[in-house]
């Protein structure tokens, strides 16, 4: 088959799926939000050798449509309000086509000018969105979870004089790493990867509203000095996974200073508030920090996966990194090479379809977005404690708020009857949730706080609407009914 057979095909083939993906979300709601099939049924409906010869694309689509479409969660579905989103958008999409027809891999300047330039610009654009100083410079990883990884390896390089990249861990490096008890389980994961060691990790209790209790870090700091461990960096969270808890960055920024530590700033998913004026407060105390991350494609409508990272000092970065064989040398100055901003050697175009994404919103367009998903959580915690509904409820089936609702998620649980044990009720809740997600019509998840089940119900979904919360606030209540 020759070149223009082929782009004949493709361009037959391309206008196919484009009207596929179409009526897939015209369609959207029509669909189990959560699928509910069970282990290994797709993996049973296909042979279990390969294809030998060419399918057709109208086979090759056939089959996802029947053998596979059904075990999709499908997270773009306005009805999923489980863990955080993970968020696309029709400019997001556009971008992404680009992105893939290009085949980019951006690991030096030369390899693209464009891709390393307009990273760098649209980091730019995003940090002073946000509110970072013009000091910090920014790389996109592909999740937050590697992004700490990254600033946790930075800065034990830093305080190691970069000698355990050379010669590894000896017993002069008692390192001790911080966060709260409900920092992102991802934070273990890489204290064990940088080698650390989960020994090493400290947890720190927490306030009322379920934010890192700052003297408390102290206090465990100078026990920790006391006992012959240089405490190395703290990792404090805006937005908690478990309840959006925003710790105090300030204070504790003040501590990392007054101990000469490190300290790193996880807003994954609430950072994409603060593109909103009335959020920039969570970020006092930001001359304190070292590293910050948060994650576009949670809440800012850009496809998984694209993790903006910012570095105060970019050349302790670069240089944790930089491993430079002659093949990777090139003779241009002043240009960035992302390869040495981080673990990966190969890198897609993210910035593309960032790029889109802002163009195709506006900044305008973006605040806009955020602050009415804000104002359909808040109507849904007020719905949740009204006695105002179409249900007559008996006044022992109650539910109560569980934390403070910091932006977008609401996290609760259904009080069935005050005289019932705590066990009884994280039972009932428990069995509420899975009912809920069995229907097909909502996703939510739950986690485990102080012994308590908490439902979260998180609303940031790009397509998500009033009527969703009235819908989704109506199943909780008739599904309440059934027990």
């Amino acid at each position: 088959m020759n070149k223009s057979q082929d782009i004949a095909d493709f361009k037959k083939n391309a206008l196919q799926l484009i009207d596929y993906i179409i009526n897939y979300y015209e369609n959207i709601e029509s669909y189990p939000v959560k699928s509910q099939l069970k282990p290994n049924d797709i993996y049973n409906r296909f042979e279990a050798a390969p294809p030998l010869e060419a399918r057709s694309f109208e086979d090759i689509l056939s089959d996802f449509d029947n053998k596979i479409l059904d075990g999709i969660t499908h997270w773009q579905s306005p009805n999923f309000f489980a863990y955080f989103n993970a968020n696309s958008s029709f400019p997001s999409l556009l971008g992404e086509f680009l992105t893939a027809s290009l085949g980019v891999n951006s690991f030096l300047w030369e390899n693209s000018p464009a891709a390393t330039e307009l990273e760098q610009l649209v980091m730019e654009w995003l940090r002073d969105s946000i509110g970072l100083p013009k000091y910090f410079s920014g790389v996109i990883q592909d999740s937050a979870s590697t992004a700490t990884l990254v600033s946790l390896l930075t800065a034990r390089e830093k305080y190691s004089n970069f000698e355990i990249n050379k010669n590894g861990f000896d017993e002069r490096y008692k390192f001790r790493i911080y966060c709260s008890n409900e920092a992102h389980s991802s934070i273990e994961k890489d204290v064990r990867i940088a080698g650390f060691g989960s020994n090493n990790l400290i947890k720190i209790l927490l306030n009322s509203d379920y934010s890192m209790d700052y003297f408390d870090l102290e206090k465990k700091i100078k026990a920790d000095i006391e006992n012959g461990f240089r405490p190395l960096a703290v990792v404090s969270a805006i937005g908690t996974t478990g309840t959006t808890a925003i710790d105090n960055i300030n204070e504790i920024g003040k501590i990392c200073h007054k101990y000469d530590m490190w300290h790193h700033i996880d807003a994954a998913h609430l950072g994409s508030a603060l593109i909103l004026d009335e959020y920039k407060h969570w970020i006092d105390g930001i001359e304190y920090c070292d590293t910050f991350v948060f994650n576009p494609h949670k809440w800012m409508f850009t496809n998984f996966d694209f993790s903006a990272y910012f570095v105060k000092d970019k050349d302790i970065l670069i240089k944790t990194f930089d491993i430079l064989p002659e093949y990777l040398k090139i003779n241009i100055d002043n240009v960035n090479n992302y390869k040495d901003w981080g673990i990966q050697l190969g890198r897609r175009f993210r910035a593309l379809k960032m790029w889109f994404v802002i163009n195709g919103f506006g900044m305008n367009g973006l605040r806009e977005k955020i602050r009415y998903h804000i104002n359909l959580a808040e109507k849904f915690e007020k719905l949740l404690q009204s006695t105002d509904h179409q249900y007559l409820i008996p006044p022992k089936d109650i539910f109560e708020i569980m934390a403070p609702r910091v932006a977008n998620l609401v996290c609760f649980r259904w009080v069935a009857d005050p005289n019932l044990t705590n066990a009884n009720i994280n039972e009932l809740n428990i069995k509420l949730v899975d009912k809920l997600n069995a229907t097909g019509k909502i996703f939510l998840s739950k986690t485990k706080i102080n012994d308590n089940i908490i439902i979260r119900m998180n609303i940031g979904q790009t397509f998500t609407e009033d009527r969703h919360i009235n819908e989704a606030f109506n199943l909780i209540y008739s599904t309440i009914m059934t027990f």
